[in-house]
């Protein structure tokens, strides 16, 4: 498996500064890239770039207003054990006038305005110099002081991203409220790297071109450490699948945004680095940080992914949500829910408790005060009732979704010979070759019109 991030043909730049690397220090995986070329896998430049680092203890965070951490004790994991880690608070600062005017004087030593980078960078965290010239109006922005760490100095300047000359950045960086006495451990800089066309991918995150290998990251066309972190998941689960003669694990845009992702990417391809937005995802209702697990498991346990200390807690938690689903399936009269005190019409009518939380003066403290409701199944299964109308029209679009991925299609179909297919559209289609209806459907510019022509073509080819 390949995950190189910004290593594959890396090349680093700070002002008029340019060396071979994936990171400062750190050398470039030049021979990989060379080596992937040579096996005509289609290649292409994007950029990223990344804040100079500051000397946490020259910040004068008095100064600041203080963005402090969740206050909850939520863990990433049901199953975390022990104390939780201290919290540490960031700090909120702005760029100003005089910060805007140096990076405008310096805008020629900067390699991003020289042309000397020609990979495209990340749409959603432009560097500063991008944002002074793109939003000249504006007379500061907002920058998020992050530390690194709890026994680390450092501190992450968050939307200060530049590759401008290292003198030039402690200028900048000086001109800000909270840092004038600041000092610049590491500086900024640009990183412009080699990735594959994701198109040459399937949705395991294989190469088709070459069986066997699998790719996840930056090296995909995405930007940001989650989507690298899911697309590590799903590609190495796969080439282990792959080793053991094992079923694959597929992930669809109605079970996760790992889905939505990888099929953005196998189907799209990238102009940009890629990142996961939740306004790519058509049934994001469903997609709630709150209810992986139930959206999840199933298909962990079915990939061979879930231990024995998992599998028990997933049997106690079913176990707990039936006794859940059973109180709230108790009815209740509007005038017993006004004796509750809670605020709803006297229209006579019964309701069951999971009904009746779907109005929004009625809350769980009046169906069933008996649960609580900070635990995160009871939370999840509130929202549930909550938005079941919406989550069950959502649910006839997946089942729909589903019945098109089921009808497959001819890798070999020869999209030119399907009648009512404009030329542009069987090019588009052929690039892609989507492997079914639904897919084909989310192939730029294909319409309801040229789905059904496929369809037909596909069941006169099949009869």
């Amino acid at each position: 498996m390949l995950a190189t991030g910004t290593f594959l043909g890396g090349r680093i730049f700070r002002g008029d500064e340019r060396a071979p690397g994936g990171r400062v220090g750190e050398r470039a995986a030049g021979p990989l890239a060379v080596r992937l070329a040579d096996h005509g896998l289609a290649t292409a430049r994007l950029k990223t770039g990344t804040p100079p680092r500051l000397d946490g203890r020259t910040v004068d965070w008095a100064r600041l207003v203080e963005q402090p951490s969740d206050a909850r004790d939520w863990r990433m994991s049901p199953l975390s054990r022990g104390e939780r880690l201290p919290q540490v608070a960031c700090a909120i600062t702005r760029t100003g006038v005089e910060t805007h005017d140096l990076i405008r004087a310096n805008l020629d030593r900067s390699p991003l305005f020289g042309g000397a980078i020609e990979g495209t960078g990340p749409r959603y965290c432009p560097s500063i110099e991008d944002k002074v010239v793109r939003f000249g109006d504006r007379d500061g922005h907002q920058l998020f002081l992050e530390p690194e760490g709890l026994d680390d100095p450092l501190v992450y300047p968050n939307g200060l991203s530049t590759p401008l000359p290292a003198d030039v950045q402690e200028r900048v960086v000086r001109s800000i409220v909270g840092l004038e006495r600041a000092r610049v451990a590491v500086p900024g800089y640009a990183v412009e790297y080699d990735h594959l066309d994701p198109r040459g991918l399937d949705h395991r995150l294989a190469v088709t071109a070459l069986p066997g290998l699998f790719c996840a990251g930056q090296i995909n066309g995405t930007t940001g450490y989650e989507e690298a972190a899911g697309q590590g998941l799903v590609a190495g689960a796969n080439a282990a699948a792959e080793a053991l003669g094992v079923g694959p694990l597929l992930l669809d845009r109605a079970s996760s945004y790992l889905g939505v992702m990888i099929d953005d990417l196998v189907l799209q391809g990238v102009t940009e680095p890629y990142r996961m937005l939740t306004a790519r995802a058509e049934y994001r209702l469903s997609l709630r940080a709150d209810n992986a697990e139930t959206r999840l498991s199933e298909i962990g346990l079915a990939a061979g992914l879930i231990g024995p200390e998992r599998r028990a807690h997933l049997d106690r938690r079913d176990a707990a949500r039936s006794r859940v689903d059973k109180l709230l399936q108790t009815e209740f009269s509007a005038a017993e829910m006004a004796d509750h005190g809670a605020i709803v019409g006297q229209d006579g009518a019964r309701r069951t408790a999971r009904a009746w939380l779907r109005f929004g003066q009625v809350g769980l403290a009046h169906v069933a005060p008996e649960l609580d409701g900070d635990d995160p199944l009871v939370a999840e299964i509130v929202e549930d009732a909550r938005y079941a109308p919406y989550l069950e029209r959502q649910a006839d679009e997946i089942t729909r979704l589903r019945r098109d991925e089921a009808t497959l299609l001819d890798p070999a179909l020869d999209y030119a010979r399907v009648p009512g297919l404009s030329n542009e559209m069987a090019e588009r289609l052929a690039r892609v070759q989507p492997d079914s209806l639904a897919a084909a459907s989310r192939v730029r510019g294909v319409t309801p019109a040229a789905l059904s022509a496929i369809l037909l073509h596909a069941m006169r080819k099949a009869a």
